[in-house]
């Protein structure tokens, strides 16, 4: 079993930063994949970004360029910077990840998930 735990969100105005974490416990060793996803009110789950077990890493178009995932191996963490933040990036983030190779961008395929993380970006 994994645990995810995100951290890192809060209130940015409109072209500021912010920088979310996800923190896994237990058997990380077998994870291949992780990735961040968000949800706004009203709408449904969205891809954001991943990055396997090599440091490949994968981003939704509306976040190119913005948006950069990371992790740390030797402190089992995933980062995303959010940088140049925009009203639409508001939404709960998470974190999910799976041991397996695939979809990346495909929500279900994911076994493990996080509590989420508010973000809330204001004009």
């Amino acid at each position: 079993q994994v645990q995810l735990v995100e951290s890192g969100g809060g209130l940015v105005q409109v072209g500021g930063s912010l920088r979310l974490s996800c923190a896994a416990s237990g058997r990380t060793d077998s994870l291949y994949m992780t990735a961040w996803f968000r949800q706004a009110p009203g709408k449904e789950r969205e891809f954001v970004a991943a990055i396997d077990w090599s440091g490949g890493t994968y981003y939704a178009d509306s976040v190119k360029g913005r948006f950069t995932v990371s992790r740390d191996n030797a402190k089992n963490t995933v980062a995303l910077q959010m940088n140049n933040l925009k009203h639409e990036d508001t939404a709960v983030y998470s974190c999910a990840a799976d041991p397996n190779p695939g979809a990346y961008w495909v929500s279900t395929r994911y076994d493990y998930w996080g509590q989420g993380t508010q973000v809330t970006v204001s004009s």
